[in-house]
């Protein structure tokens, strides 16, 4: 199909307001040529304090510089853009409330604008799924252009990943670590700009818009500092425009089977457990209702572990990349895939890596020689959690796929932290952090208690971590996140008593509260709670009102 300009929205004719849009765009030094031009949003999430959108900027001139050439007008507009790693203090704001919000603005500016084609740029955990669920609620033509990974550090002679220096705050705190080492690799893991060198969140995020289709091959596994990612971003400012002209928008693109290719994906490279949210949130804006968990349930059990990279491998984000990143992943991933769906520069998934070589096939391996043949991800269900329970089972240690232990209790992120500073969590605790869910506390992230546990090993490795909230993409140990029904809506976790006795079993997918039947029914009909609505800011408690099941990926339940 081929459109014609006067065919486009920003060409709609409303009279007296049309006019008035000329004339200011006209006084702001725009020429009558090129008001007759496609109107095209370039969508920037660049900020000064985020590392993973601090050199966003030049990609966004790249990306103009390619829509000039190919006939359009490149207009910049912003996105809000949180950094998890600068907030994990109080972590009220990030992941779901900045990404539904980061969803809105792209709506109001793109959608209130009437812009033809956008161009989203972001890299970082909720960033990326905010821009695509954005994308796929306008249904308009739309790439989207990941900001690429974080270049590794280097300390004493050698690369260093952060993930290796988060883990060590534990001991650091304990007296347990040289000062000068510890000091030295808190300021070498980090680089200058990208998303952080393993996978977490927002790695993960780049990779599945990639999967799905909504990125140029090869984007989600490159450098932030190379060349390719410059070349990358002025390659899609030229193809949004054959989109807008060809008619190709973004639920072309996001479809039930791309965002089954984006969860195949997700269990190869042992993604996120944020991802359980995001995904489904895009999804549920394409208008695609589908019980998503139960996807990557059974998908948990037909992907095996692909390339097993930090926290719960060995390889970085950086050895992926070197090995062939994630066109060689996707070529061995191909017969789970369904290769026919289309991608944003007009290929099918299958033409887009049918030439794609692995250079290290240790790093990125095949269906029948996986680095595991346990998936990345799998769903627990059981009488504490009935909807489902996220855990990363690539990330747990293996003396731990079995697990029975007392129940420790704590309704809040700090009574936790302060319980195991003070010396009051015990080797086989089962450590129970509630009311961190979306309705109770905006889907807080249990991160940092599982870092600092890390850090004292007897612990990490005869402790399990239960949580309503969600962790970092870092997720490591026995953390079982995202229990449902949460707390706050009077689940079976929310009636958890200290010494409880706590079995998961891994392999059965299973965890749940050893007390009887008729007792759980008592304790969960006596069960009264009340949002603290005085405590919180405007925004988050419009958030706590209307947020959906995380099921579905914790969009606005309207």
């Amino acid at each position: 199909m081929s459109r014609k300009y006067k065919e486009m929205r920003s060409c709609w004719e409303f009279g007296e307001a049309s006019e008035c849009r000329r004339g200011l765009m006209l006084g702001m030094g725009y020429t009558e040529e090129e008001l007759k031009r496609p109107l095209i949003a370039v969508v920037n999430s660049w900020n000064e304090y985020n590392p993973g959108h601090v050199h966003l900027n030049q990609l966004s001139e790249r990306v103009k510089q390619g829509i000039r050439e190919s006939g359009g007008l490149p207009l910049e507009v912003m996105t809000t853009a949180i950094c998890d790693g600068m907030v994990l203090k109080d972590p009220k704001y990030i992941e779901v409330p900045s990404r539904n919000l980061i969803a809105d603005q792209v709506e109001l500016t793109v959608d209130g604008n009437f812009f033809d084609g956008m161009v989203l740029l972001s890299t970082c955990d909720s960033i990326v799924p905010g821009h695509l669920m954005g994308a796929a609620r306008l249904d308009i033509p739309t790439i989207v252009v990941t900001g690429g990974y974080m270049p590794l550090g280097t300390f004493r002679g050698k690369e260093v990943v952060h993930i290796r220096a988060q883990d060590k705050v534990g001991m650091a705190a304990e007296g347990k670590i040289d000062p000068d080492l510890y000091n030295g690799l808190i300021s070498h893991s980090w680089g200058i700009c990208g998303g952080c060198t393993s996978m977490t969140t927002a790695n993960s995020m780049c990779m599945m818009a990639e999967a799905m289709g909504m990125t140029l091959p090869g984007n989600s596994s490159m450098s932030a500092v190379s060349s390719e990612i410059r070349n990358l971003s002025y390659r899609a400012g030229k193809r949004i425009m054959d989109m807008v002209w060809e008619g190709i928008t973004a639920r072309q693109i996001i479809t039930p089977e791309s965002i089954r290719n984006a969860i195949a994906v997700d269990m190869a490279v042992a993604g996120s457990s944020n991802l359980i949210l995001h995904l489904p949130a895009i999804a549920q804006e394409a208008g695609y209702d589908e019980p998503w968990w139960k996807v990557f349930d059974e998908m948990s059990n037909t992907v095996p572990l692909l390339s097993h990279m930090m926290p719960g491998g060995e390889y970085s984000v950086k050895d992926f990349d070197l090995a062939g990143g994630m066109p060689a992943l996707m070529k061995n991933l191909l017969p789970r895939l369904n290769g026919d769906c289309m991608t944003v520069n007009g290929k099918t998934v299958r033409e887009n890596v049918e030439n794609a070589v692995v250079y290290n096939d240790d790093c990125i391996r095949t269906l029948d020689n996986p680095a595991m043949s346990e998936p990345g991800l799998g769903v627990l269900y059981g009488n504490l959690a009935p909807e489902g329970s996220i855990i990363k089972i690539a990330a747990v240690p293996s003396n731990l796929m079995y697990f029975k232990g007392p129940a420790r209790v704590f309704d809040s992120l700090q009574d936790a932290l302060d319980a195991l500073r003070d010396g009051r969590i015990r080797e086989g605790d089962a450590c129970v952090l509630r009311f961190l869910g979306l309705k109770g506390r905006f889907g807080t992230t249990a991160f940092t208690f599982q870092e600092e546990l890390k850090g004292q090993p007897a612990l990490y490795y005869s402790c399990a971590i239960i949580t309503d909230g969600r962790f970092s993409g870092g997720t490591s140990g026995l953390s079982v996140g995202y229990v449902s029904p949460e707390a706050a809506l009077g689940s079976p976790l929310a009636v958890v008593k200290e010494g409880d006795m706590i079995s998961i079993d891994i392999p059965e997918r299973k965890i749940d509260l050893c007390i009887p039947d008729e007792e759980l029914k008592e304790r969960l009909d006596a069960f009264r709670w009340e949002f603290p609505s005085k405590d919180y800011q405007r925004y988050l408690r419009l958030f706590s009102k209307n947020v959906g099941s995380m099921a579905k990926g914790g969009i606005w339940d309207v």
